[in-house]
């Protein structure tokens, strides 16, 4: 609209009121049309409430009141910028009108400048004429507390609000979303059910209080308060997204996908249906290009929903999609150092090796989805008898942390340690969980319990020590440790890095993955084992190793590999390994098969480097025991960074498959240095890239040198100390008599 245009608009709306004015002059005061005005407001006819308040204003044009009442149905229009100025004319007349206060602030908040209206509901606050009034005031600058995710001071002018009120319902719902934030279910359910005590038709309130039950996995009586929001509205698309995140969680993946597609048919621009799809077609169909399509949508929506941007560049690297990679990546390293919700700790070691950002990153994510440590006592003293250690895992099946752990678990000395189980992830009946089953001796099902019934459940069990075997990583139980559920919290084996919280005592690794002078960089205080920390079982099962015909391999080909998962591969490593081929015509390189776009992808980077992509070949999935045989048909294991090799990097070298690696900047990419220096091998560490090309391109040109390795690796698996189970628990069983003797948490190191 020009200039002109809106002169003449606002020329014509004065005439329609002075004549609204001159109309009711004879029958009715300015009072009498507020009166009337405010009536119809109350009763939602905005537009015929209108016409009353521009008649007062006409009428009375020095008065406060029709300016405020006008800026006030603007505000409900949500037409915020006229709303702002009105509200502001109404406060030059009457400067501690405490409802104009009140709404001039929740309007410059609805304006982003959620300074000045915090600033204008702290004015409000003390002004209130009455309880209703205070708590609404309370209430409103608790709403901006919580879209700033200040969920602690928002919670205190909630808590203020509903004493002032106890019928108020926004305030009671609010409270409750802001307990949920707070990761106190409990405490929420109880606030969404008042609201239903108040209000019995509430589709948030049967929304919200399934989200609560749904977190203190009660999964049956949150679709039942799910059902109830949908009879009373159908179609409330928000609703069936908190249900399909329920359902996800009850392995009922089908019904949850079907959720998200009739949310995303009622609102199609949703970011957080659309990251929730999206990740959910990836995990569960497999269905990358689906999956990434939905997060590239939900970025472009709302680039600030948290972690959409990490998880949409996991799914890209996942399908070798890399694609303006460096531009995306400084993104996320920009939004980490600038303390914002970008990408999930996880994910960033596959991108990041500086460890001051991968500290901020954890840490920005454990105050997202921890906060507000809760804690109880430390014991004074522990309860007699054998030290009482308990692993908390969800993967105690065929998996390789237990692929790994197993040996530990029936290596311990029952002597002095009783060792439990808790178990987030049920069994599969595999060999291994039987292995595994009968070297502990309890194992306690936490599977149905919420956080803090399990961290009761494992204080009933007297645990002194309680190691964490997941991190940020699969089937993970963080929130329990956040209820302090022993006195000492360990995290090892699955997560190579820091955690960032405060309730994680102690992680356990090596000088080679955290070396001293990176201590800083870690929240927990570090326990410095003698070798690689890395756990080995010694009685893995090698199948009988095939003829490379049988693999799918050329007799004659020099043959490197890497088993890592593609989401692993970087643009800078992928080209690194093309560059070897190329200076080899006779090799190839051996991967694990990808998704079928990421092979695609992969196929044709290697034709755009100059590489012939019938030289990639990929491996098929296979049971672990012909998997580690058919290690042994390759030539030289090759690692990448920053996000290095670690299962698979042991299980070449225990399958006597020489390894490589280029000693990285962070413990993702330290492990294989750690485990070729506990091997005794150190030699087959590069310092840098160039040595790392220049030592792969004289093995494969060196046959001899090559069988040379062999026949070490050979020796070394039995006498080195990465693959000696009983040595390496004997080191970590140190660690814990340490952490028992420590007074506080303080880093130390192991002796041999």
């Amino acid at each position: 609209m020009s200039a002109s245009e809106r002169t003449f608009s606002r020329a014509k709306s004065m005439l329609i009121w002075a004549s609204i004015s001159r109309t009711m002059k004879s029958s009715m005061t300015p009072a009498e049309a507020i009166a009337q005005g405010l009536q119809l407001h109350q009763a939602g006819r905005l537009a015929d409430a209108e016409n009353f308040y521009a008649a007062a204003l006409v009428a009375a044009p020095e008065a406060w009141k029709p300016l405020f009442l006008m800026g006030l149905l603007r505000f409900h229009q949500q037409n915020y910028i006229i709303a702002r100025g009105l509200l502001q004319q109404a406060l030059d007349r009457q400067p501690d009108a405490p409802d104009v206060l009140l709404y001039y602030g929740a309007t410059l908040a609805a304006l982003g400048e959620t300074q000045a209206g915090l600033a204008a509901l702290d004015r409000a606050i003390p002004l209130a004429g009455n309880m209703a009034a205070k708590a609404l005031a309370l209430a409103s600058r608790g709403d901006i507390y919580l879209g700033l995710q200040h969920n602690v001071a928002a919670l205190a002018d909630f808590d203020q609000a509903v004493a002032a009120d106890p019928n108020f319902i926004p305030a009671w719902n609010n409270r409750g979303l802001a307990l949920s934030a707070l990761k106190r279910p409990e405490e929420a359910l109880a606030c969404f059910e008042r609201v239903l005590l108040l209000s019995p038709r509430s589709v948030e309130a049967h929304n919200n209080r399934g989200d609560a039950l749904r977190e203190l996995r009660r999964y049956d009586e949150a679709l039942a308060s799910f059902a109830q929001a949908l009879v009373i509205a159908p179609q409330d698309a928000a609703t069936l997204n908190n249900r399909a995140i329920a359902l996800t969680y009850m392995g009922r993946l089908d019904e949850a996908l079907a959720d998200y597609n009739q949310a995303l048919e009622i609102q199609p621009n949703v970011a957080r249906t659309l990251f929730a799809r999206g990740n959910l077609l990836w995990s569960y169909s497999r269905a990358l290009a689906p999956a990434v399509a939905d997060l590239e949508r939900a970025v472009i929506l709302s680039p600030e929903t948290p972690f959409t941007r990490g998880n949409l560049m996991r799914l890209k690297m996942a399908a070798a999609r890399w694609e303006n990679f460096a531009e995306q990546k400084s993104l996320l390293d920009d939004g980490v150092r600038a303390g914002c919700p970008v990408i999930e700790p996880f994910i960033y070691l596959a991108l990041s090796d500086n460890p001051a950002d991968l500290h901020q990153c954890a840490k920005i994510y454990g105050q997202i989805r921890f906060p507000a440590l809760l804690t109880t006592p430390r014991p004074v003293t522990r309860r007699p008898g054998r030290i009482r250690i308990g692993y908390v895992c969800g993967e105690f099946r065929a998996n390789a942390t237990l692929y790994l752990m197993v040996g530990l678990f029936e290596t311990h000395d029952k002597s002095r340690f009783e060792i439990i189980a808790f178990d987030n992830g049920g069994g599969d009946g595999s060999a291994l969980r039987q292995r595994f089953e009968a070297a502990v001796e309890k194992i306690v099902d936490i599977i149905a319990l919420s956080d803090a019934a399990a961290a009761a459940r494992i204080r009933d069990e007297g645990i002194d020590i309680l190691v964490d075997l997941n991190g940020y990583s699969g089937n993970q139980r963080m929130g329990i440790f956040r209820h302090r559920a022993a006195p000492h919290q360990v995290g090892y084996l699955a997560y190579p890095g820091t955690l960032g919280t405060s309730f994680m005592d102690y992680i356990l690794a090596d000088r080679i993955v955290i070396p001293p002078a990176e201590a800083a960089h870690y929240s927990e205080k570090i326990v410095w084992l003698p070798h690689s920390y890395q756990i080995n079982d010694d009685k893995r099962v090698i199948a009988e190793i095939p003829s490379r015909a049988e693999a799918g391999l050329p007799p004659d080909a020099f043959v490197f590999c890497n088993f890592n998962h593609a989401g692993k591969f970087t643009p800078q490593s992928f080209s690194r390994w093309l560059q070897l081929l190329r200076q080899e015509p006779d090799s190839l390189l051996w991967l694990l098969q990808p998704d079928p776009l990421a092979a695609e992808n992969l196929w044709r980077e290697a034709a755009a480097q100059g590489v012939d992509p019938r030289r990639l070949l990929f491996a098929e999935s296979l049971p672990f025991d012909r998997h580690l045989a058919r290690l042994a048909l390759a030539d030289l294991f090759l690692d990448g960074l920053p996000y290095g090799a670690h299962t698979t990097a042991s299980d070449a070298l225990w399958a006597g498959l020489p390894l490589i690696t280029c000693r990285g900047a962070s413990f993702a990419g330290r492990v294989a240095a750690s485990l070729l220096t506990a091997l005794e091998m150190p030699e087959l560490i590069a310092e840098n890239e160039s040595a790392f090309e220049m030592l792969a391109l004289s093995l494969a040109r060196d046959p001899a040198a090559l069988a040379t390795l062999r026949t070490q690796l050979a020796e070394k698996r039995g006498t080195a100390p990465l693959f000696d189970t009983a040595r390496t628990t004997r080191a970590i069983e140190a660690a814990y008599f340490g952490i028992l003797e420590k007074a506080a948490p303080e880093s130390f190191s192991v002796t041999a």
